[in-house]
């Protein structure tokens, strides 16, 4: 009895030992997506002026509604989406109130849903010939130049800090090995703050007035048409971001997420997590490429992984001090990534047309493409001279005194409708 007794318990014992194994084995791996993702997440609201505990939050929640939505089949993380970092600052610049950039993030999010719907009803095809590379090319590249000002405008606050901070993620992106080469990003920043600290421009008084553990400081959002017409044509952009997302995911994966669980269900997952983070006042969520990178390295594509990353997420967004001390990072710091991020963009907006190997050749994409560009960064600029008082004209579209559609709005109406109205032998 007793030798049936002992057996007994050391199965049990094995059993305990490799369930514990486990568990250790998928937190790390957990950790390790809050890591990748952690430094896009944070930059966004540090660039815009949102809570970046809130956006930590809306990232962690935002992957679970996700998960909820696509029946746990995808494993994708939800983080802050740069593509609305413009409209965020121009919403911001023009109200005074991020509320109201809230306000067009759910607005957003709700055209998602609407998106999802006309997927569901007409089959994707339909819906994505209005965006082919030819116009969601350009209008990426829109986004990253009408930033370019901005960075360069946090950079001079310290030129040697931002160089430190651009040469940091240009030798990792290049020469990094394993999983450093994934978060050059994080690595420029956390570089940055140690060379910022040791030359004394870091304001320590942030983290030694925050408490340990805090509540995220939410807000609720206000709705006015013109933020909502200036933030909601961005939808326009990420939505071929998002097909791209889903794509390389499920390249990567070896599964198609288009027909299980349906690009309907993973716009509706997107936008369920944007309308709940304006809501509560976080940036606007989509899909990770990062921790599609991760997947990629580790050959792990289990997506519970993914939804215990979510729950550290929203774990750490109650820490205090780690709020604070993103508080503290340096303007010059943030301008040093911004240099090479907002360029990068850019760039992808490049990739795109050269991976779909779009004919430059041909007069009709050379007018699609300049007539975005032109539109886009032209009013963008004209813009800022007349909130300067050096221009008094009208630009872009006039809706009422309040409601004036310009940058990538405006780009992004005017490239749909002329790649739609020319014929494709032109």
């Amino acid at each position: 009895m007793s030798e049936k007794i002992f057996s007994s318990k050391k199965v049990t014992n094995e059993m305990d030992t490799g369930n514990l194994t486990e568990i250790s084995r998928k937190g790390i791996l957990g950790i390790q997506h809050v890591i990748a993702m952690f430094g896009a997440t944070v930059l966004v609201p540090i660039l815009t002026g949102f809570n970046p505990a809130v956006a930590l939050f809306s990232a962690g929640l935002g992957t679970l509604l996700f998960h909820l939505v696509t029946g746990g089949k995808v494993p994708v993380f939800l983080g802050s989406s740069f593509a609305f970092i413009p409209v965020i600052v121009a919403v911001a610049n023009k109200f005074g109130d991020l509320r109201y950039a809230q306000g067009g993030i759910v607005t957003a999010g709700a055209l998602y849903l609407t998106l999802s719907l006309l997927i569901k009803v007409f089959g994707p095809e339909k819906i994505t010939s209005f965006f082919p590379p030819i116009v969601t090319g350009p209008m990426i590249v829109v986004i990253g130049l009408i930033l370019s000002p901005t960075a360069i405008e946090m950079a001079s606050a310290n030129w040697m800090v931002a160089f430190v901070v651009l040469a940091t993620v240009v030798i990792v992106s290049i020469f990094g090995k394993g999983f450093f080469k994934v978060i050059p990003i994080l690595c420029g920043v956390v570089v940055g703050y140690i060379f910022s600290a040791i030359i004394g421009i870091v304001d320590y008084t942030p983290i030694i007035e925050a408490k340990v553990l805090s509540m995220p400081e939410f807000t609720l959002p206000k709705f006015d048409l013109g933020a909502i017409a200036i933030i909601a044509p961005i939808v326009l952009a990420v939505f071929m971001e998002h097909i791209g997302d889903i794509t390389t995911n499920g390249a990567v994966v070896g599964k198609n997420f288009f027909k299980d669980p349906g690009l309907h269900r993973t716009l509706l997952g997107d936008g369920l997590a944007t309308i709940m983070a304006g809501f509560i006042g976080g940036p606007a969520n989509t899909t990770y490429g990062e921790n599609t990178s991760v997947l990629a390295v580790t050959k792990n594509y289990n997506p519970s992984i993914l939804r215990l990353a979510a729950c550290i997420a929203i774990g750490i967004s109650f820490i205090g001090k780690l709020g604070a001390v993103l508080q503290t990072i340096p303007v010059p710091v943030m301008g040093g990534v911004s240099l090479i991020l907002f360029g990068m963009i850019a760039s992808v907006g490049l990739r795109t047309l050269s991976d779909s190997e779009v004919d430059f050749s041909s007069n009709r994409n050379l007018i699609v493409a300049s007539f975005i560009l032109v539109a886009g960064i032209g009013t963008e600029f004209i813009k800022l001279k007349q909130q300067m008082g050096a221009f008094d004209g009208i630009i872009g579209i006039q809706i009422t005194d309040n409601i004036q559609i310009v940058g990538l709005s405006l780009a992004a109406i005017i490239g749909i409708v002329v790649n739609k109205i020319l014929p494709e032998n032109a």
